[in-house]
């Protein structure tokens, strides 16, 4: 079986999200910061509409952290539970991996929490992150009440 994964850079560092929890990927653009927010949730913007959460994964994954800039991406995905946007690098290409390319991280390391597995390409290993387990259930409750009193809810 053959899945399709958005791969993307982190620094140096390649990660890939599967295609199917990924709306769109667009440039960067102004983020407003949002009150109470969890430390990770960089503030919101506006796609197409819709007001949704920034996540820093750098500072999910503890990477040292840098000046976004204007050449970075927002990769626009979602979960069962919300929509959310990513800052990235870099978005560097869209694979189809066979299944046996794969190693799903429950069984190379079990304790690594927010990520789905590895997968092998030619080129080396890249980090598929599991979007589900991004926010915490306390960073999502947090979340939830900073987002509802930035709509005056």
């Amino acid at each position: 079986m053959t899945s399709q994964y958005v791969v993307f850079m982190l620094g140096d560092q390649r990660c890939a999200l599967n295609l199917y929890s990924v709306d769109r990927v667009v440039h960067m653009v102004k983020i407003t910061l949002l009150p109470k927010a969890p430390a990770i949730v960089l503030g919101v913007v506006n796609v197409q509409g819709n007001v949704i959460p920034v996540i820093d994964v750098r500072r999910r994954f503890a990477l040292p952290q840098r000046q976004i800039s204007l050449n970075d991406h927002l990769v626009v995905t979602h979960t069962a539970r919300r929509s959310f946007a990513l800052v990235v690098d870099a978005v560097v290409d869209v694979v189809e991996c066979q299944e046996q390319s794969l190693a799903m991280t429950k069984s190379i390391l079990p304790t690594a929490e927010y990520l789905e597995g590895v997968m092998k390409l030619k080129s080396g290993l890249v980090l598929i992150h599991d979007l589900e387990a991004f926010l915490s259930l306390e960073e999502e409750d947090s979340l939830n009440r900073a987002m509802d009193a930035g709509r005056g809810a």
